[in-house]
């Protein structure tokens, strides 16, 4: 097992502008701890949008849709830790990050959940209104999928408006910083628990997704 902390980062934004300043700034700190950072850019990789097909809830099976959003799960799955990052875009989360999560999620990661355990960090980059919101909806969607986010004092909010901009804002890249260095502190002790104890599960749940006892549910299993 390596003891080298892996955190794969989702950039939600369609430039490379704030966003991707704000991941490079995290993946120096992550160097600094030896530990891996890779950025998957979502603009840049095979993204189809939620069709009409609308089965996505009855589907025994991953979605048939062929694009990279697998590849980036498996990464995902691959990693020990996963941030979410986006910039707000008309007071909500951009919309290749949407995408990302409706795709990801209920195609591929809401049947067992391969991401629990997995340890979370989100970062929300606006001009100043609804970062708030934004990183509410990416924590709710992290523990979701049943991720251990680390408290890390203030929220990684970082406040730009034109490219280079994030890059003034010390308190909000210090919050980054801060989240970053408390995702390597967890991941290193998830390692050195398992090593001890030789228990690859923690924190195990009985039901394969948060599914399982409804009653609609139930009735389609049996079907």
């Amino acid at each position: 097992m390596s003891t080298r902390a892996r955190i794969v980062a989702i950039n939600g934004s369609e430039r490379d502008g704030n966003t991707a300043d704000v991941l490079r700034h995290a993946a120096r700190v992550a160097a600094e701890r030896q530990a891996d950072l890779e950025v998957v850019d979502l603009r840049n990789i095979r993204m189809t949008r939620c069709g009409p097909c609308g089965d996505c809830n009855d589907r025994p099976v991953p979605c048939a849709v062929q694009d990279d959003v697998p590849a980036v799960v498996e990464k995902m799955i691959a990693a020990d830790g996963i941030i979410y990052a986006a910039p707000v875009h008309g007071f909500g989360t951009a919309g290749l990050m949407q995408t990302f999560i409706e795709r990801s999620g209920v195609g591929y990661l809401r049947f067992d959940r391969p991401l629990s355990n997995k340890v979370a960090g989100v970062i929300a980059v606006a001009r100043r209104y609804s970062a708030g919101e934004v990183w509410a909806q990416l924590t709710v969607n992290a523990l979701l999928n049943r991720m251990i986010l680390v408290g890390s004092g203030f929220p990684a909010q970082v406040h730009a408006l034109h490219k280079g901009d994030a890059w003034k804002d010390e308190e909000g890249l210090t919050n980054v910083a801060r989240m970053v260095e408390r995702m390597i502190d967890m991941i290193h002790m998830i390692k050195e628990y398992r090593a001890v104890t030789g228990r690859r599960e923690i924190l195990a749940v009985s039901e394969r997704n948060e599914r399982v006892g409804l009653a609609l549910d139930e009735m389609r299993e049996r079907v």
